[in-house]
């Protein structure tokens, strides 16, 4: 792994297949640590002869964390964007978008193919609308359009995501254990998980590092910036939109807003998938990266 400044920030990075490869960049979801894109994706992508690129998301894993701001309260900036007020966020998704589009300048890459997951997916989505020259095609996997009159996740999702369980320097195997918990609920009614994969990429996050407050401070990114449909409308790149049948964190329909709101975007519901990306689908999900960037072609 490596390290480059990009938008005046230390972003941590590393890279994935042919030197010659069309890029693609990776970016991942709320809280969650480049690693937790699979290597079985990775390895896919770089099989079919792409440059992939992962990084560290401003305050998580170890790129840089803005320890001189305080933790958010997030009843306050919620209670903000209802009111149609800015809130005290210390950063917003287009800060984080920013971020990637400096990863995109920093690496020489000029433009790239941008895949997001989650908050990442709003990520790439704002990367798409504001800085469109660094964007050659866009997907958007599991993630949503900030619409407030989507329908909300399920409350056992909820409850895990706000939960982020015990202090694993106390008690690891009950912190591994309530992420596994965690895992079974975001993956759905079918299950569709790897508990010993699972495991196995919680323990290597927290090893890696363990930063749960930079959770707060995105989380706050994704409230405060609120209703970005009108962002989206602006997007112009070849866009594939990903979502689960069953994902009980960001509703299907949240994926659906998304392609309605990008222009020419097309839509893929994949039976079987909820808030994450199970290894059987692995192939169709590349699958169907590869189809945005053939768009782009």
């Amino acid at each position: 792994m490596a390290r480059l400044t990009a938008n005046g920030i230390g972003i941590e990075y590393d890279i994935h297949g042919p030197e010659g490869g069309e890029p693609i960049v990776l970016v991942m979801g709320l809280g969650a640590q480049m690693i937790r894109w699979s290597m079985d994706m990775v390895g896919d992508l770089a099989r079919r002869g792409y440059r992939v690129v992962r990084f560290d998301n401003r305050d998580v894993g170890l790129s840089h964390r803005f320890e001189d701001a305080p933790p958010p309260s997030i009843g306050d900036v919620a209670t903000a964007v209802r009111e149609g007020r800015r809130p005290d966020a210390p950063y917003f998704l287009s800060d984080m978008a920013a971020d990637a589009a400096g990863v995109i300048e920093g690496l020489g890459l000029g433009s790239a193919h941008v895949v997001g997951a989650s908050m990442g997916g709003m990520i790439v989505q704002m990367l798409a609308a504001e800085h469109p020259h660094r964007v050659r095609s866009l997907t958007s996997i599991m993630s949503t359009t900030g619409n407030p009159t989507l329908p909300p996740a399920k409350p056992e999702a909820v409850a895990f995501l706000v939960n982020r369980g015990p202090d694993p320097h106390q008690e690891l195997d009950a912190f591994l254990e309530h992420g596994l918990k965690s895992a079974r609920v975001m993956a759905g009614p079918a299950g569709l998980y790897d508990e010993a994969a699972e495991r196995a990429g919680i323990e290597a996050s927290f090893r890696r590092a363990y930063y749960p407050v930079g959770f707060l401070r995105q989380y706050a990114a994704i409230l405060g910036s609120g209703d970005r449909r009108e962002a989206l409308r602006r997007i112009t790149a070849p866009t594939v939109v990903i979502h689960g049948a069953d994902d009980p964190l960001v509703p299907v329909e949240g994926g659906h807003d998304t392609a309605a709101c990008i222009p020419g975007a097309e839509m893929h519901v994949l039976d079987g998938m909820g808030h994450n990306i199970p290894a059987p689908l692995v192939p169709t999900v590349c699958d169907l990266i590869e189809r945005a960037v053939r768009r782009a072609a």
